[in-house]
């Protein structure tokens, strides 16, 4: 599997793409080379849906916004003529008139799991309080594949790092000012994912021990910028799900690291363990895997993700 990384300046170039009024450096984009191999041995199949509208008065001018259309579909006899002496009749009739939502009949008839976007991400973090740490690095991957599919940036904490032996971030790294801090961020991130959501789907971040750690971090960071996640956004522990894995012989794994799974799974290890995006990348050929193992389609995933409202009580 081989990764090609992007690095620009800084955030100019993500700016005049995404929109935003930010300049700092430090950002990473990426393309994902052979991974859309490797989804074929697995469960996800997304496919861009378009729907583009041709104006009536331009024939020239399209968009490419979906769009919600309604058909009056009309069931019965339709210009029938009748004569009655000498003079003519026109008589239509309609048995009924039914009215189909083309948008509703194809989110009905479609596997839900082909609507959904899924990001792996990772974060590390000044340490493990919620309310008293801060994230200095963000990294995530878009499972769809192609151009630009990873993100990956150092954030500013504006406090001092005194973990840097776990992950080798130190305090000079980050607390500099081309560094951003996460206000920074938002905007952009907000962007990007828009960007590459699918129309009319969620999107599913995925971490391992998300919901103690990787999710409550990015929500408690969201709340002191006083920005309201996305009400379509959803979080997808993995830790749960390997749980329910089971050996060959039929026993439990002895440990459920991200490490010990990553062993499990004999997947090598891309760049130095405990880094963002080294992280995502072993994240996500595991969970690859994992739902392949547990026979999980990304329905089944998003039916056991939850919400930021969940994690209340955590956050509070």
């Amino acid at each position: 599997m081989s990764y090609t990384g992007i690095w620009s300046g800084n955030f100019h170039q993500l700016r005049n793409t995404l929109g935003g009024n930010h300049g700092f450096r430090l950002l990473r984009l990426g393309t994902c080379g052979a991974f859309g191999r490797e989804l074929e041995m697995g469960i996800w199949k997304p496919r861009l849906v378009t729907t583009k509208v041709e104006a009536a008065r331009n024939p020239k001018q399209e968009s490419s916004k979906p769009c919600k259309i309604k058909l009056d579909i009309l069931d019965g006899t339709v210009g029938r003529t009748t004569k009655s002496k000498g003079k003519k009749s026109e008589l239509t009739e309609f048995k009924s008139i039914q009215h189909c939502d083309v948008q509703q009949k194809i989110a009905d008839g479609r596997d839900l799991g082909q609507l959904v976007t899924v990001f792996v991400f990772d974060i590390e973090t000044t340490g493990f309080s919620v309310r008293n740490d801060r994230i200095i690095e963000f990294a995530l991957q878009d499972l769809s594949g192609g151009k630009n599919s990873t993100f990956q940036t150092l954030v500013n904490p504006e406090l001092y790092v005194p973990n840097a032996h776990v992950h080798g971030i130190s305090t000079h790294m980050v607390n500099r000012p081309d560094v951003p801090r996460w206000k920074d961020l938002v905007p952009i991130l907000k962007n990007y994912v828009r960007s590459r959501q699918k129309a009319g789907g969620p999107v599913m971040w995925v971490a391992h021990n998300g919901r103690r750690f990787d999710a409550p971090f990015i929500i408690k960071e969201f709340s002191r910028c006083s920005v309201d996640l996305p009400s379509d956004w959803r979080f997808l522990d993995t830790l749960p799900l390997a749980r329910l894995l089971v050996k060959p012989d039929g026993s439990k794994l002895p440990s459920l690291t991200l490490g010990a799974l990553r062993e499990y799974y004999g997947i090598p290890l891309l760049g130095s363990a405990h880094r963002a995006m080294s992280d995502v990348h072993t994240l996500s050929l595991i969970l690859q895997r994992m739902s392949f193992d547990l026979k999980m389609p990304v329905s089944d995933l998003l039916d056991r993700s939850f919400k930021a409202s969940e994690l209340t009580r955590v956050l509070s």
